[in-house]
Order: structure tokens, then C-alpha cells, then sequence
């Protein structure tokens, strides 16, 4: 096993803010990636005040190997979720909010429906929140694009050759597409992937991911390092210099991407307002 260098030490963080998030989304019965997926960057969150919201249940229907969201039978989807999530929204006072789902294959739309009535409720009581949805590679879009949410973000996650390992029931095509087929729906929303590294892809095939995201109208992007959930998931292949994060950074930039993030701790929906507002 690497070891984990220090650059990756998260600090303890422990105060008023956090307790009432964690209390909130107990008394709301509310899931979020942040706790679901072992997020470096919960603690900071939290203690602004902001999370990013997991609806459809906290069971995934496909079992990747590299993410820490529980893989099981799925459950019954909760009409009145999301009431509970644009209540949690409010409250918070949040300015920009980013909404995402475990993937739920067995339902004819994906998942695609509940997205749609989060965001109708959320400008309900909410107007004046931005809102990014992360999504599944959902074949059904059109539920979501009509709530014409600001972002619509679908990670690609790694390189293509490593897709087989690391994103089991997955197909590096069929998310581009998801990108695709985003924008010559509407073209107005931004759309946005993110990637890992650190699974032992090369920087030649980084690139090239690049320029495939490009190719499909993706114009934000984020980059961080990839960490293991346990000793059970996909083993860290090599933990990259922040450095090599900036010099990505750059490259995206010089190629097109009107929006990255790039460094170890960054994630989809981490510090997310930066890219619109």
C-alpha cells in the first residue's frame, strides 16, 4: 500500500456550523454525497453550511469499484423527498446547490423524474438558489433539461482503458454522450465532468480525455486525486503532485474549458458556485 503523502492530511474540524448541518439532514431523514461517498472536504463544507444533497436513497444499483456509496437493492423512491430537500435548501440560505443520486438502473427513467421535481421545488421556496444537478448516465434527459437547472455535471471519472476495472456497468461512450446529447438539447446549460486521478492511467490518456470532453461541448471541469474508500476497493496506483494538478489545470485551460479545478481534494460539487457565480 502507498503511502499517503503529506500533502494529503485532512485537519480536524469540529464546530457550531457542522452540528447544525448533521442535525438538519437527520431531522429531514436527507442523504448526501458528502457522508455517503467518505468526502475529504466534508468538514469545510459543513462548517459553511453547505452539502451536497443525495436523493433516490442511499442503496446504488451498480457496485464501482472505487466509490464508497453502498451497493444494494434500491429503495422505494420518496415523493415527498423532494419537499424535504428544498426545505433543507432554504434554510441553509444556500446561494448555489448541487443535487445528485446514486444510479438507480432499475428505473425505466433513472432517476430522471425525482431530479426534476427537486429542482421545481426547490425555486418554489428557494428562487433566488443556482442549481447544478450531478447525474447517472441517464439515457432519459429530457425531464431535467426542461427545469433548465444552470448545470448539468456527468463525470466521466477516469481514462477510458480503465473503465472495465474501476467503473464496473459503466461505458466511457455512453457518458459522453450523456454530455452530448446535453447540449444540443439546450445549449444554454452548462455542462460539466469530472475526473480522478491516481488509478494509473497515463498523462497521454488524460489528455485525451481532455479532448473528448471538449468534443461534446463540456466546458467545466474538475480533477482530484482518487482516494480509497478501503482496503477492499480499487488501490490508490500513485498519489499526484499538486503541482501536476496545476499544470493540468493549465493545459485544460489553454484547450478550451471555460471553468477548471484542479488539486488533490478537489471534487464534483466541491466549492461548485466558483465556476457561474
Amino acid at each position: 500500500m502507498l503511502k499517503k503523502p503529506d500533502w494529503l492530511r485532512v485537519p480536524y474540524s469540529d464546530d457550531q456550523n457542522s452540528h447544525f448541518v448533521t442535525e438538519l439532514l437527520d431531522e429531514l431523514n436527507l442523504n448526501t454525497v458528502c457522508i455517503e461517498a467518505n468526502c475529504p472536504n466534508r468538514a469545510e463544507c459543513f462548517a459553511s453550511k453547505s452539502a451536497t444533497f443525495m436523493i433516490l436513497g442511499r442503496n446504488c444499483t451498480r457496485k464501482c469499484s472505487f466509490c464508497n456509496v453502498k451497493y444494494a437493492a434500491p429503495e422505494p423512491v420518496d415523493v415527498i423527498e423532494p419537499m424535504r430537500v428544498a426545505n433543507a435548501v432554504k434554510r441553509l440560505g444556500l446561494r448555489y446547490v448541487v443535487i445528485t443520486s446514486v444510479t438507480r438502473d432499475d428505473l425505466p427513467d433513472g432517476g430522471a423524474g425525482q431530479f426534476a421535481q427537486v429542482i421545481r421545488e426547490m425555486r418554489k421556496i428557494s428562487p433566488e438558489t443556482t442549481v447544478e444537478v450531478l447525474i447517472p448516465d441517464l439515457s432519459e434527459l429530457k425531464a431535467i433539461i426542461d427545469e433548465v437547472p444552470t448545470v448539468i455535471s456527468h463525470n466521466i471519472e477516469t481514462v477510458a482503458s480503465l473503465y472495465a476495472d474501476v467503473r464496473q456497468g459503466a461505458d466511457y461512450r455512453r457518458s459522453l454522450d450523456v454530455l452530448k446529447n446535453i447540449t444540443l438539447l439546450n445549449p444554454e446549460i452548462y455542462t460539466k465532468s469530472g475526473m480522478m486521478l491516481g488509478l494509473g492511467e497515463s498523462r497521454d490518456e488524460v489528455l485525451e480525455a481532455f479532448d473528448d470532453l471538449l468534443e461534446v461541448g463540456c466546458r467545466f471541469l474538475t480533477i482530484g486525486q482518487y482516494l480509497s474508500p478501503t482496503k477492499n476497493h480499487y488501490p490508490v496506483k500513485e498519489y499526484i503532485h499538486p503541482q501536476a494538478f496545476d499544470e493540468y489545470a493549465d493545459i485544460a485551460r489553454k484547450r478550451g474549458f471555460r471553468h477548471v479545478a484542479s488539486a488533490p481534494f478537489v471534487r464534483s460539487s466541491y466549492k461548485a458556485d466558483k465556476a457561474v457565480l
